[in-house]
Protein backbone atom coordinates (compact mmCIF):
# COMPACT_ATOMS: atom_id res chain seq x y z
CA UNK A 1 0.00 0.00 0.00
CA UNK A 2 0.99 3.69 -0.95
CA UNK A 3 2.38 5.82 2.34
CA UNK A 4 -0.24 8.04 3.30
CA UNK A 5 -3.53 6.28 0.75
CA UNK A 6 -4.47 3.55 -1.11
CA UNK A 7 -2.47 2.38 -3.99
CA UNK A 8 -2.59 3.98 -7.45
CA UNK A 9 0.12 2.62 -9.45
CA UNK A 10 2.68 4.46 -7.55
CA UNK A 11 0.26 7.82 -7.05
CA UNK A 12 -1.14 8.48 -3.37
CA UNK A 13 -4.43 10.33 -3.08
CA UNK A 14 -2.92 13.57 -2.52
CA UNK A 15 -0.82 13.60 -5.42
CA UNK A 16 -4.01 12.45 -7.61
CA UNK A 17 -6.25 14.92 -6.18
CA UNK A 18 -3.14 18.11 -6.76
CA UNK A 19 -3.16 16.26 -10.99
CA UNK A 20 -6.87 16.24 -10.38
CA UNK A 21 -6.92 20.38 -9.61
CA UNK A 22 -4.67 21.21 -12.03
CA UNK A 23 -6.49 19.56 -14.43
CA UNK A 24 -9.77 21.47 -13.46
CA UNK A 25 -8.21 24.72 -13.54
CA UNK A 26 -6.49 24.02 -16.73
CA UNK A 27 -10.40 23.23 -18.22
CA UNK A 28 -11.92 26.42 -16.60
CA UNK A 29 -9.20 28.13 -18.16
CA UNK A 30 -9.62 26.90 -21.93
CA UNK A 31 -13.56 27.13 -21.24
CA UNK A 32 -13.06 30.84 -20.96
CA UNK A 33 -10.83 31.01 -23.99
CA UNK A 34 -12.85 29.20 -26.26
CA UNK A 35 -16.11 30.82 -25.09
CA UNK A 36 -14.83 33.98 -26.32
CA UNK A 37 -12.97 32.70 -29.37
CA UNK A 38 -15.00 33.59 -32.83
CA UNK A 39 -15.13 31.05 -35.06
CA UNK A 40 -16.30 32.06 -39.15
CA UNK A 41 -17.68 30.10 -41.67
CA UNK A 42 -19.38 30.50 -45.12
CA UNK A 43 -22.23 29.44 -47.01
CA UNK A 44 -23.05 29.78 -50.92
CA UNK A 45 -19.45 30.29 -51.73
CA UNK A 46 -19.09 33.36 -49.46
CA UNK A 47 -22.60 35.14 -49.92
CA UNK A 48 -23.04 34.29 -46.15
CA UNK A 49 -20.52 34.62 -43.60
CA UNK A 50 -21.52 33.76 -39.93
CA UNK A 51 -19.87 34.32 -36.98
CA UNK A 52 -20.06 32.78 -33.81
CA UNK A 53 -18.58 32.46 -30.31
CA UNK A 54 -17.11 29.52 -28.48
CA UNK A 55 -20.35 29.78 -26.66
CA UNK A 56 -22.60 28.90 -29.24
CA UNK A 57 -23.75 32.63 -29.70
CA UNK A 58 -23.82 34.23 -33.02
CA UNK A 59 -21.73 37.36 -32.91
CA UNK A 60 -22.26 38.46 -36.49
CA UNK A 61 -24.04 37.73 -39.95
CA UNK A 62 -22.94 39.27 -43.69
CA UNK A 63 -24.78 38.79 -46.43
CA UNK A 64 -23.50 39.32 -49.85
CA UNK A 65 -25.97 42.17 -51.31
CA UNK A 66 -26.09 39.81 -54.60
CA UNK A 67 -27.59 37.30 -52.84
CA UNK A 68 -30.63 39.41 -51.26
CA UNK A 69 -33.64 38.36 -54.07
CA UNK A 70 -37.02 39.73 -52.95
CA UNK A 71 -38.18 36.30 -55.22
CA UNK A 72 -35.99 33.34 -53.55
CA UNK A 73 -36.17 34.28 -49.79
CA UNK A 74 -36.25 30.70 -49.58
CA UNK A 75 -32.66 30.36 -51.21
CA UNK A 76 -31.37 32.98 -48.44
CA UNK A 77 -32.76 31.48 -45.80
CA UNK A 78 -31.44 28.23 -46.48
CA UNK A 79 -28.11 30.32 -46.75
CA UNK A 80 -28.07 31.62 -43.57
CA UNK A 81 -28.79 28.49 -41.46
CA UNK A 82 -25.95 26.39 -43.45
CA UNK A 83 -23.60 29.43 -42.56
CA UNK A 84 -24.91 29.37 -38.98
CA UNK A 85 -24.54 25.64 -38.65
CA UNK A 86 -21.17 25.49 -40.01
CA UNK A 87 -20.04 28.02 -37.99
CA UNK A 88 -21.28 26.48 -34.91
CA UNK A 89 -20.04 23.10 -35.99
CA UNK A 90 -16.56 24.08 -36.25
CA UNK A 91 -16.87 25.72 -32.49
CA UNK A 92 -18.13 22.85 -30.98
CA UNK A 93 -15.56 20.93 -33.08
CA UNK A 94 -12.78 22.77 -31.53
CA UNK A 95 -13.88 22.60 -28.00
CA UNK A 96 -14.36 19.34 -27.99
CA UNK A 97 -11.03 18.47 -29.74
CA UNK A 98 -9.40 21.28 -26.91
CA UNK A 99 -11.45 19.66 -24.04
CA UNK A 100 -9.78 16.13 -24.97
CA UNK A 101 -6.74 17.42 -25.08
CA UNK A 102 -6.49 18.63 -22.04
CA UNK A 103 -8.52 15.16 -20.05
CA UNK A 104 -6.83 13.02 -22.47
CA UNK A 105 -9.44 11.92 -23.77
CA UNK A 106 -11.73 11.36 -20.68
CA UNK A 107 -14.64 12.57 -22.12
CA UNK A 108 -16.51 14.47 -19.53
CA UNK A 109 -19.18 16.25 -21.90
CA UNK A 110 -17.92 19.50 -22.97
Amino acid sequence: MAKGGFPMGGMNMQQMMMKAQKMQQEIQKKQQELEETEFTATAGGGMVTAVVLGNKTLKSLKLDPACVDPDDVEMLEDLIVAGVNAAMKEASDTVEREMGRITGGMGLGF
